[in-house]
């Protein structure tokens, strides 16, 4: 079982994020490696946003080959070059898109590269069940 918490004693969260996840007695826990846009055909898109949907279906293609829904996933970590556009608004809306009205932890960092110059965003995650 998986009860996401905001708690009162702290600031409500600032983005698409809940504070807490607790996961009670997982039979399965799924630690998925750091994933870049690159698609299935190794083509990379420019746009840093376009990048992190790549990711992210990246992501949620590990969850599924696991066996394991969307709703299964507790905490992403978003990490990102230093200086590529990546407009909030449009980041958001593949957030929503792709997690649907699934929100897990969430935690977004800044970073001077990744493992090669075309990578501009890098997600990593787990899942529970």
């Amino acid at each position: 079982m998986k009860t996401s918490r905001n708690p009162d004693t702290i600031a409500a969260p600032v983005g698409r994020y809940v504070h807490q996840i607790e996961v009670e007695s997982p039979s399965k826990v799924l630690f998925i490696a750091g994933q870049v846009g690159m698609r299935p055909d190794g083509s990379i898109p420019d746009d840093p946003v376009d990048q992190l949907a790549v990711a992210l279906q990246n992501v949620l293609r590990n969850v599924e080959a696991a066996g394991m829904e969307t709703t299964d996933l507790v905490k992403i970590t978003t990490y990102v070059v230093t200086g590529a556009e990546l407009d909030p608004g449009r980041r958001r809306a593949e957030m929503e898109r792709l997690l649907g009205d699934h929100v897990p932890t969430s935690t977004l960092v800044f970073v001077a590269a990744l493992a090669a110059p075309q990578y501009k965003v890098e997600i990593d995650g787990w899942a529970a069940r």
